[in-house]
């Protein structure tokens, strides 16, 4: 899977919230957030089933439509994509880098540990 563009992730946000839907509906979900009209989300649509990220139920009446990919797979592939090209791989880089410049709350804190103790051989 390519790196998605933004309005990638718009168009299948609102297909994850809905669990795949018509293009009408699809149209009025995106519309408050983008402004966009049923010929742009349509265009989208089309190119994101070329590339696999959408499938269209084409037997059904009106179309349906929904995403192919989970939101937790592509939110994987993002990370995998951000540390490989930022950190160069390096997960304690990044952790620590954001350890450096965001605090955590005293639940995350121990979430973290937890999570690294769990990791230790």
């Amino acid at each position: 899977m390519d790196k998605l563009s933004d309005r990638e992730w718009t168009v299948l946000g609102a297909l994850w919230d809905t669990g795949g839907t018509e293009l009408g509906q699809l149209v009025e979900a995106l519309r408050p957030a983008t402004g966009w009209n049923r010929n742009t989300v349509l265009t989208y649509l089309t190119r994101m089933e070329a590339k696999g990220l959408v499938a269209i139920d084409k037997e059904a009446s009106p179309h349906i439509y929904r995403a192919l990919l989970s939101r937790e797979d592509c939110r994987a592939q993002e990370r995998r994509s951000f540390l490989r090209r930022v950190y160069q791989g390096s997960a304690g880089d990044l952790i620590a880098a954001f350890l450096k410049e965001e605090s955590i709350s005293p639940q995350e804190r121990d979430e973290l540990r937890r999570l690294l103790d769990e990791m230790e051989v």
